[in-house]
């Protein structure tokens, strides 16, 4: 019997790419780079804010990028990111029907609080993980693992839903089923060699209770 959905952030629950692009590009422009287009953003995501940034500036440059593209992120998520389209409704849903909801996620605490608090979120989760070291990005479990400890649930009795590859991986590294959704960086195809144990198109597929039942099944 399923207690738990655990949620990835960014492209599961939360569009925040032009955020995201237009705090690089400030960055890459202050110290003198050419600014690059939202399709390189978008498949850059994913492995928090350190290798994020060592995407797209030389190693001497990373320390005073990630200062930058901090303090214009700040203003930035709050005019550019968005809910996700049916991802409020579906917590809506999942919380009426008695399931304890968490978020595990690469962004930085304090974005990702920021982000949550802005749009009204953060009140539907019992616990929000963020990664807070190298160690601790996903594919690596600690974060799930972390939430099943706290929150006293067994692996068997979790979902982690996510975006990309590194959400499958870490699902599979915390003994979670996961459920992938093609709404952000990775590919459907990525996906699907990925294994997760079910991919759907939308978050959408989670806001129906018959559509609900059918998930929890797997």
């Amino acid at each position: 019997m399923i207690k738990l959905v655990i949620f990835d952030l960014d492209g599961t629950l939360i569009d925040a790419y032009e955020a995201i692009e237009k705090s690089l590009n400030y960055t890459l422009k202050t110290l003198k780079y050419k600014t690059v287009g939202f399709s390189a953003v978008h498949k850059a995501v994913g492995g928090g804010n350190v290798n994020f940034i060592k995407t797209f500036v030389k190693n001497k440059h990373v320390e005073e990028a990630l200062e930058i593209y901090r303090q214009h992120h700040k203003s930035s998520l709050l005019t550019y990111a968005c809910t996700i389209p049916f991802a409020e409704k579906m917590l809506k849903s999942l919380k009426k029907r008695n399931f304890r909801l968490a978020v595990a996620t690469n962004r930085p605490e304090k974005f990702s609080l920021i982000l949550l608090n802005h749009l009204g979120l953060d009140n539907y989760f019992d616990l929000i993980t963020c990664a807070g070291t190298m160690e601790e990005l996903k594919p690596e479990p600690t974060l799930l693992l972390k939430i099943l400890k706290e929150l006293e649930i067994n692996s068997d009795e979790a979902l982690y839903v996510g975006d990309m590859t590194v959400d499958i991986y870490a699902g599979k590294n915390a003994g979670i089923r996961t459920i992938a959704v093609m709404s952000g960086s990775s590919s459907e195809s990525e996906l699907k060699k990925a294994k997760p144990h079910k991919l759907i198109s939308s978050i959408a597929e989670l806001t129906n209770l018959e559509q609900i039942k059918e998930i929890v099944k797997i």
